[in-house]
């Protein structure tokens, strides 16, 4: 718990000084829960006095040492304080009730307002770190890891958090402070009273311990259970036309309800140990004030000191209640944080070089030196060399699984080989910034990837800063400027979620041209053109061929028509190279390519 309080208070360190304030208020409100019983018990016994009531000045008196002399200026004053004869005088002895409770429910304000104040801002900041760690992941991590668990730990686990530190904050600053500060009012003047009103307090700690217990395990299963169900509506929402095509909107839901059961049955366990102790409590509390009227039967108290009494016993009825609850809300915060915390002690696999090197891709020969690589235990890439020579187009080709996915993988650095080196002339691009290494290679996936956002943005994702100007020709170059322009915003239409308002040959076409835009050295096509129409291809590929000059690419394809023309052509089969050479070339060898290219071309 100490831990996690500890990197809690790293990110309300910014917000110190509304902190203090905030603490300081809460400090203050307790005090004055204590003010009021004192002012209660005046008031009452100034109006309805009792023979041998001890007069105000006599109750400071009874004060200790250190105390007695923060009053004792207001001594000259005290003997005065009789009882009121006149109406404005009753009315004046009484309006210092509400004058003590204004000063209390601002203090109440402040309390709840500076400290909600710094914790949302605290949890913000934690959240967008989050975010941001997130991005500066490897790719391996985002590959083992389920989307909608990262959705929930960003959103919900956090949001959660937010919560109950807003609620506990100013629980742990004003409760204790308000039953100090009241206990202190009943020990001074009535001792015996107090003593026998809490001998139920011991039965009520028992509750507080066994329930609190429960509810860090049952609160660790709701934020994974709520991931679960995050998880679900996420693969649900996405894949949307496979659920309809095969009826499964009942097993889905099924699931769904599946997941909700169990995290209601999380859900209500926590409600059980939070409520319990609290409902406990008041029970033993009114335990406490029936033995106070046994008590009191046989003595003399006066009005003032038994309404005073009464009215401290259940003004601490609320500070008790919410006492016991700030173990489990402690401990729902403590199960969220270590969730969150955990994602942010994750380690990028693929590290930035302490000193970065230059690079210069412009015009250098891209070498891929006895590289092997593998996912976990299965091997992948097994003894790759390659040597791609500057202005080249090199084609990978290969039956699906065979590695030239991940060959592109290990030069844009989304992974490092666990043998052997990629260089880029002769630098290593282990030594090289992730950012200048990434900024010089211009990518096309296979998967097209649109954002939300109007067409010119999409584009501009290639060079953010560029002009109208700029990306209409890139538009053109793709081929895709007309089609744009018959849209009702044009270059201002908004694309939908993953470009759901386009055609997958138009969505294509948009990457296209944010590549063209990027105006890298290096460029890669994965699958670039495999949803474009012949009439489309055919143009994309003139543009493309004008684009790649002086530029070295290196395309992925399963049409082998695309690549006929390349410069240099790679097979690959079960993650090594067992074939290289030009089209014409290959053909007459009777080996892999050409039993890809007659399976493609007799179909």
């Amino acid at each position: 718990m100490a831990a996690f309080l500890r990197r809690l208070l790293h990110y309300v360190r910014p917000y110190r000084a509304r902190l203090v304030l905030g603490i300081l208020s809460g400090i203050l409100f307790g005090l004055t829960n204590a003010l009021l019983m004192i002012v209660v018990r005046v008031v009452v016994d100034l109006i309805f006095p009792t023979p041998g009531t001890p007069s105000a000045l006599d109750q400071i008196q009874r004060l200790p040492l250190f105390l007695r002399g923060l009053v004792e200026r207001l001594e000259p004053l005290l003997p005065r304080m009789d009882s009121p004869t006149t109406m404005a005088g009753i009315i004046l002895v009484v309006s210092s009730i509400p004058l003590v409770m204004f000063a209390r429910s601002v203090l109440s304000y402040l309390n709840f307002y500076l400290l909600n104040w710094v914790a949302v801002r605290a949890i913000m900041d934690l959240r967008t770190k989050l975010f941001a760690h997130l991005q500066n992941l490897s790719l391996s991590f985002f590959h083992e890891s389920r989307t909608g668990d990262l959705i929930s730990r960003l959103a919900n686990d956090t949001g959660s958090l937010h919560k109950t530190i807003s609620a506990t904050f100013p629980t742990m600053i004003r409760e204790p402070i308000t039953l100090v500060s009241l206990l202190a009012v009943l020990f001074w003047q009535q001792p015996q009273l107090t003593l026998v009103s809490l001998t139920v307090i011991p039965v009520c700690v028992f509750p507080i311990v066994i329930y609190g217990r429960k509810v860090r395990k049952s609160s660790q299963a709701i934020q994974d259970n709520f991931a679960e169900l995050t998880s679900q509506m996420q693969e649900t929402f996405t894949g949307h036309r496979i659920v309809k095509a095969y009826n499964l909107e009942q097993t889905v839901v099924d699931r769904f309800e599946k997941t909700t059961k169990r995290y209601i049955s999380h859900f209500m366990r926590v409600v059980r140990s939070m409520e319990i102790p609290g409902n406990l409590i008041e029970f033993m509390s009114a335990v406490g004030v029936s033995l106070v009227l046994i008590y009191v039967a046989g003595t003399k108290t006066t009005s003032g000191e038994f309404f005073q009494f009464i009215l401290c016993v259940f003004a601490m009825y609320q500070p008790i209640k919410g006492l016991s609850r700030l173990h489990g809300q402690l401990e729902q915060a403590r199960a969220s944080s270590e969730r969150v915390f955990e994602l942010l002690d994750e380690r990028p696999t693929v590290v930035e070089p302490a000193v970065p090197k230059p690079l210069r891709a412009a015009g250098a020969q891209i070498h891929f030196s006895h590289v092997d690589f593998s996912y976990g235990d299965k091997l992948v890439l097994e003894g790759v060399d390659l040597t791609i020579e500057p202005g080249q187009l090199v084609a990978l080709v290969g039956r699906s699984g065979s590695g030239k996915t991940t060959l592109t993988n290990l030069l844009l650095r989304f992974y490092d080989p666990q043998r052997g080196v990629v260089r880029i002339g002769a630098t290593d691009i282990r030594d090289v910034s992730l950012k200048d290494l990434r900024n010089q290679i211009a990518v096309v996936t296979q998967e097209t990837i649109l954002f939300n956002e109007t067409i010119r943005a999409n584009i501009a994702l290639g060079r953010p800063g560029a002009t109208q100007a700029e990306i209409e020709s890139a538009a053109k170059h793709a081929f895709a400027h007309d089609f744009i322009l018959e849209k009702s915003a044009g270059y201002d239409t908004v694309v939908g979620e993953q470009g759901v308002s386009l055609s997958g040959g138009q969505r294509q076409r948009l990457a296209i041209a944010r590549a063209i835009l990027k105006n890298a050295p290096i460029l890669i096509l994965d699958e670039a053109m495999s949803a474009l129409d012949s009439e489309s291809e055919r143009a994309v590929q003139a543009a493309l061929e004008e684009l790649m000059k002086e530029r070295t690419t290196i395309c992925i394809a399963h049409r082998l028509s695309t690549v006929q023309n390349a410069n240099l052509i790679v097979v690959m089969e079960q993650g090594r190279i067992v074939e290289k050479g030009r089209h014409t070339e290959l053909v007459p060898r009777n080996g892999v390519y050409r039993k890809l290219y007659e399976l493609q071309f007799q179909a």
